[in-house]
């Protein structure tokens, strides 16, 4: 199987865990703000140690020295700040952002909001095949399906609370993680056909994912005076990451 192709499915089973972490939103009642709030904390974690260990760390071990990691680290990081400016979307807590955000129906809203999560993971796991050894890619396409499910259930919970229903909820919230293979076919094709992208290209994602988790994730965990909860899931999520890097690496 080419790499390629391999890093597209890895990239659809990951995106898939969307939907599959939202499935118990049909089978329960109700999910407490605090449990949301640890369950984001904990994808937050997820997020910040495969860009450290599976993305910073390749990158510096390709002999690109720390300016040319710290560069791709703030061009990944600018280009999603560009996007969260540019692009209309919708935060759970802070409400609409963007230029003619009230024109566009609240639906697309999230999805886009939860869009600008995904494409930087999505290109995370691209970039970590592009690498051409699978002991990358595969670590990050697991750790990005695992946090992805129990975003999957926030962002199913949220549209729950303001109308949807379950199923709609569940399939928009699979449907907004299919956007990742498409963020990993580009990673994988830059990086392959082009060697010296590599360090850029691990460093860009790196960025983009660390500007989501502090920009997006984190914000929305601290403003019900739940951030214990949120900060504890971070710290298991961050814990676990680490542990399945090196152990599938």
């Amino acid at each position: 199987m080419s790499i390629l192709l391999t890093g597209f499915l890895a990239s659809l089973a990951a995106g898939a865990a969307t939907g599959l972490g939202a499935v118990p939103l049909l089978l329960v009642r109700s999910v407490s703000k605090r449990i949301q709030n640890a369950l984001l904390g904990f994808a937050a974690g997820v997020m910040l140690a495969a860009s450290f260990f599976s993305l910073i760390l390749p990158a510096l071990e390709t002999g690109a020295g720390p300016a040319v990691v710290g560069a791709g680290i703030l061009l990944g990081a600018t280009c999603l700040w560009a996007l969260d400016l540019l692009m209309p979307h919708e935060h759970f807590e802070n409400g609409r952002r963007g230029p003619q955000a009230d024109s566009l129906r609240r639906i697309w809203l999230f999805v886009i909001a939860i869009t600008l999560h995904n494409i930087p993971e999505g290109l995370a796991v691209g970039v970590g095949f592009g690498t051409g050894d699978t002991a990358t890619g595969y670590p990050l396409a697991f750790g990005i399906g695992l946090q992805n499910m129990p975003e999957g259930l926030a962002v199913a919970v949220a549209l729950y609370g303001v109308g949807y229903s379950r199923p709609k909820a569940v399939g928009i919230a699979l449907a907004t993680g299919l956007v990742e293979p498409l963020g990993a076919l580009v990673g994988v094709i830059a990086v392959s056909m082009a060697a010296p992208l590599l360090p850029w290209g691990l460093a860009f994602a790196a960025g983009a994912m660390i500007f989501v988790v502090s920009n997006e994730i984190i914000p929305e965990t601290h403003r019900a005076g739940l951030e214990k909860a949120a900060s504890v899931g971070l710290m298991l999520g961050f814990v676990i990451m680490l542990y399945l890097d090196v152990s599938l690496s």
